[in-house]
């Protein structure tokens, strides 16, 4: 497994380390101060320099007036040495940009109000241009134009994109620290509960936490879901906001169980007070104003991508934790189906549901990013960037997002992002909070089951990371964390001789003893009668 790993992450390196990208960078400047902005060009038909040192400075004229399909009315002396930026319009790029060279120019800026695509050209005319010619936008060039000034010098170069990006090692390791917090903490309640006063405890019902025992319930839970995308799909205009209202209060309710657990812990005392027989808890009350703030902030500024995604994850992780911690699989059998039945949903609606739609774009792509998604778009290697400030498309929250760090100048063009579902976290969350609370059951010192399982999932993200990107296209997680952990999960209680344990697990309807270091565990490690018979003696 380790030199498999090891293989897929030196292949990645030294097959897809870089490649190169339509989007670059004008950078303007007057000797004292200077800014970047965005520009498309072709890199097969007018490559640039890859840093900004080896990019050469020209002075920019301003010819804004003129669409220069023809060289009447400029005089060559004015332009030669030097930047050209035009109106687009009229006639072809290659039409332009000949112009432009045969009157001395050394690089050619087309600014446009519309959309800025990758210009291109006949194959003949390929090799008659020489000079540098891209887009940019004219709104970009009457900001820079009065803060520059007549002595405005630009430089543009085209900084290679490594295709393995910070942001990948930043979302694998959200990803793991919340899976493992999830699980330990649904393990900690489990023996809490276990350990509580009370002759047998604190039920399920009474500590108002569900769980899933039925196949029937799992069967139901995945229709559901199958039908809530479906009706995303159709309606996302309408559901989005009902979507997004049901995210604010339930993640500014999983941030207060999260902050309160995490007081609760360190010993932070609470502090109550009454107002006519009430009692007030001055703890609760400030955990709950600046939950209640945090996602009232993200709310009103959810569509600000330079900042948001912070309050975004902040939110997301605590729902993901609740979430593991709250929603509970009573058995390996459960976990087993709700898993299966998940990574066929996940399969089925990225791989086959691009040959049903209009658009050929898969419905969980489409309802994770939104149908109106404004932004960067690209067609093979043809890119399209909006010339004008979009109005704000609505996106689901169900997503970490995290900026891609290396793509500077894809982000001046637009907002890139690395995303991960709630689902890739959750769904095998679930199962490694039940591994947790399994090696409760069994008194395990070294809880074997949660670090293993928690290791498979990390082995997991590891390998869709690297199909992602010796593909370049995104993967259902799923496809490979379910695998990963069950079968992990299942090989350890295979070889511990404690599958009929782990198999059937346990369920809420008997009343448990009270555990401490000094009585039998639930479970015994390796016991020799069926687990409805240990109940019996315990309960006897």
């Amino acid at each position: 497994m380790e030199r498999a790993v090891r293989f897929i992450i030196l292949s990645v390196i030294f097959s897809v380390s870089q490649i190169n990208c339509q989007e670059a960078v004008l950078h303007v400047s007057n000797g004292s101060t200077y800014k970047e902005y965005c520009i498309v060009y072709n890199h097969s038909w007018t490559p640039l320099s890859q840093t900004l040192d080896a990019a050469l400075q020209y002075p920019l004229v301003n010819m804004t007036g003129t669409v220069l399909c023809n060289n009447s009315g400029v005089s060559p002396d004015v332009v030669k040495g030097k930047a050209l930026v035009v109106m687009r319009g009229d006639c072809d790029f290659s039409q332009k940009a000949l112009v432009a060279q045969n009157l001395g120019a050394t690089t050619l800026l087309i600014a446009t109000n519309t959309l800025l695509i990758t210009p291109s050209a006949n194959d003949s005319e390929y090799t008659q241009i020489h000079i540098p010619l891209a887009l940019m936008r004219y709104r970009d060039f009457l900001e820079a134009q009065p803060e520059f000034g007549e002595g405005m010098q630009v430089k543009l170069y085209a900084p290679p994109h490594p295709k393995i990006d910070a942001s990948i090692a930043v979302m694998l390791l959200i990803a793991i620290v919340t899976v493992a917090l999830g699980g330990f903490w649904s393990g900690a309640c489990e023996r809490g509960r276990l350990n509580a006063d009370g002759g047998g405890g604190e039920s399920k019902a009474d500590s108002g936490e569900l769980f899933l025992y039925s196949p029937l319930k799992v069967v139901i839970f995945v229709a559901l879901m199958c039908g809530m995308l479906v009706l995303m799909y159709f309606f996302y205009n309408v559901l989005v906001y009902v979507i997004i209202a049901i995210f604010c209060l339930a993640s500014a309710s999983a941030l207060f169980s999260c902050l309160d657990a995490v007081m609760e812990k360190i010993g932070c005392g609470t502090g109550s007070f009454s107002i006519r027989s009430y009692n007030f808890s001055v703890r609760s009350l400030i955990l709950a104003a600046v939950c209640i703030s945090i996602a009232v902030v993200w709310g009103v500024y959810r569509n600000e991508d330079s900042w948001i995604w912070i309050l975004q994850d902040l939110l997301g992780v605590a729902f993901c934790l609740n979430f593991m911690k709250t929603i509970s699989l009573s058995n390996f059998k459960i976990c087993v189906i709700l898993l299966s039945l998940l990574l066929v949903y996940d399969v089925f609606f990225v791989f086959i549901t691009p040959f049903f739609t209009k658009n050929g774009v898969s419905i969980m792509v489409q309802v994770a990013l939104g149908p109106d998604a404004s932004g960067e778009k690209t067609h093979g290697n043809m890119v399209e960037v909006p010339a004008e400030p979009q109005a704000p498309s609505e996106k689901l929250p169900v997503v970490m997002r995290v900026p891609r760090f290396s793509a500077w100048a894809q982000n001046l063009c637009g907002m890139q992002f690395s995303i991960l579902g709630y689902g890739d976290i959750i769904i095998p969350g679930l199962l490694v909070a039940y591994c947790s609370r399994f090696d409760v059951w069994i008194n395990s010192s070294r809880k074997i089951y949660f670090v293993c399982c928690c290791i498979a999932y990390l082995l997991g993200m590891i390998v869709t990371f690297a199909v992602m990107l010796l593909s370049g296209m995104g993967q259902p997680a799923l496809l490979y964390l379910v695998p990963f952990t069950l079968i992990t999960s299942a090989v350890v209680a295979g070889c511990r001789g404690e599958m009929r344990q782990f198999w059937a697990g346990t369920t809420y309807e008997v009343r448990r003893p009270v555990l401490d270091s000094s009585r039998e565990p639930l479970l015994r490690e390796r016991p020799t009668a069926p687990l409805k018979d240990k109940f019996a003696d315990l309960e006897g």
